[in-house]
């Protein structure tokens, strides 16, 4: 290796030029330094380094650039590790682009390479190789899972593996199914046996077990959510006592068991929920009819207490006459035979009951005083009769007409208060007890 290589006395030669004068003593001075850098050319050692060159050329050059000095020391030097591997970077990815071009998978260039050089071929074929033993296994993995699950992990594992498998068919050239690679086969061994209808099949079947798995994914969702649904109902018809919200939850209970019943049963989801079907509309037979006798037990409860209301208000500010009495017992009457119709074991039974004692002690005080108001109408009525008969025809003896009188005074003695009759009574009572004593 030369001291000074060709690159760096370039770069001192024109600087050189630079600092020497025209005249015979700028010639003599420039002769001078080009002498000392062609020895240094000529010379064979360890690259002559910056503080070197400064020494052969500031003496005579005191102006000479510092700037040049230091770029010729750096051209001077070998090259490094870095510039060899940047060379061999480049050669690599050149052979790299080369073989990559070679192994398109275009017939007419491979074909050709085939001929002539077909070990070029060898990534290519490596990978067909590789990618065809992939793709037996990943679809007979998936068919497995997929068409044989046993729960919804299958289903994601199937569809992990039906990805894998069509990864790996599509990385399988249509072209090369015909073409035998004769080369590879004989050093390698390849078991590469597709036909061209064999791969059409084994993409159907991926392609169906796609299908199956996106099938089978929403079955799940649809059961997840139905169940989700269903649970939250039961939740809340068990929290509320309040019978439209009641109401609401068993229809939200109804609306989830459509779902499940929606679900395609040819699924795994489907078979799942059928299995489960069963057991839910058992349950929530027992909640719609504890529901339906809620409502039941409620209604009668309720038309009782409408009932009573307008007894209640047809008794208001008595006395009344017999027939409005009447008409109070008839709405008692009702009241009581609806709440008895509410048996036991049902739903508030105990709170019918209760109400059932207070509506049977006001019918039988309506009867009391319908038959009070009865039986005083009819003794004033005797009574009137009687004082008419007594002023019609007076008896001449005195005692006799005190006898008589006595009878008529007995009879508005029974005339009990809080009746119609009873004021009139009292009054005619009054005048008859007047009348004895004179």
């Amino acid at each position: 290796m030369y001291r000074l290589n060709k690159r760096a006395f370039e770069i001192l030669r024109a600087e050189v030029q630079e600092c020497s004068s025209d005249g015979e003593i700028g010639k003599t001075e420039r002769q001078i330094v080009m002498k000392r850098l062609e020895k240094l050319r000529r010379e064979k050692g360890h690259p002559v380094n910056v503080d070197e060159l400064r020494d052969t050329v500031v003496d005579v050059f005191p102006q000479f650039s510092e700037k040049a000095i230091k770029q010729a020391a750096r051209a001077n030097q070998p090259p490094g590790i870095f510039s060899k591997i940047k060379w061999v970077t480049i050669i690599v990815t050149s052979i790299t682009g080369v073989m990559w071009v070679i192994n398109l998978p275009y017939p007419m260039i491979r074909l050709s390479v085939a001929k002539t050089a077909p070990i070029l071929l060898l990534p290519s074929f490596m990978s067909m190789d590789r990618n065809y033993r992939g793709a037996l296994n990943y679809v007979e993995q998936a068919d497995q899972l997929v068409n044989q699950a046993t729960s919804q992990a299958d289903i994601e594992r199937g569809a992990e593996k039906v990805k894998e498998a069509q990864k790996h068919l599509d990385n399988l050239p249509v072209w090369f199914l015909g073409y035998s690679p004769q080369a590879y086969c004989s050093l390698f061994g390849c078991t590469w046996k597709f036909t061209l209808d064999e791969f059409e099949d084994a993409r159907r079947r991926v392609a169906r077990m796609d299908a199956k798995v996106f099938q089978e994914k929403n079955a799940f969702t649809l059961l997840t959510d139905a169940k989700t649904a269903l649970q939250t109902a039961k939740q809340q018809y068990e929290q509320t006592k309040n019978a439209q919200e009641q109401q609401k939850a068993i229809a939200s209970m109804q609306a989830a068991l459509d779902t499940l019943e929606q679900i395609p049963k040819e699924t795994l989801a489907g078979k799942t929920a059928q299995t489960k079907l069963v057991a839910y509309e058992r349950d929530f037979g027992k909640v719609a009819n504890t529901l339906t006798g809620d409502n039941q037990t409620s209604s009668l409860i309720e038309a009782a207490k409408l009932f009573a209301l307008q007894a209640a208000q047809v008794s208001q500010h008595p006395p009344h006459p017999a027939e409005k009495w009447k008409q109070a017992e008839k709405l008692w009457f009702e009241a009581v035979e609806r709440l008895q119709k509410v048996k036991v074991g049902e739903p508030n039974y105990l709170q019918a009951q209760k109400l059932l004692a207070t509506y049977q002690s006001n019918l039988g005080i309506v009867q009391t005083r319908k038959q009070a108001e009865s039986e005083s109408t009819q003794a004033l009525k005797q009574a009137n009769e009687q004082i008419q008969r007594l002023i019609a025809y007076p008896p001449t003896d005195r005692n006799q007409f005190k006898g008589e009188l006595m009878g008529i005074i007995n009879h508005l003695k029974t005339i009990k208060p809080g009746t119609i009759a009873y004021a009139e009574a009292q009054q005619l009572l009054i005048s008859a007890q007047q009348k004895l004593q004179q």
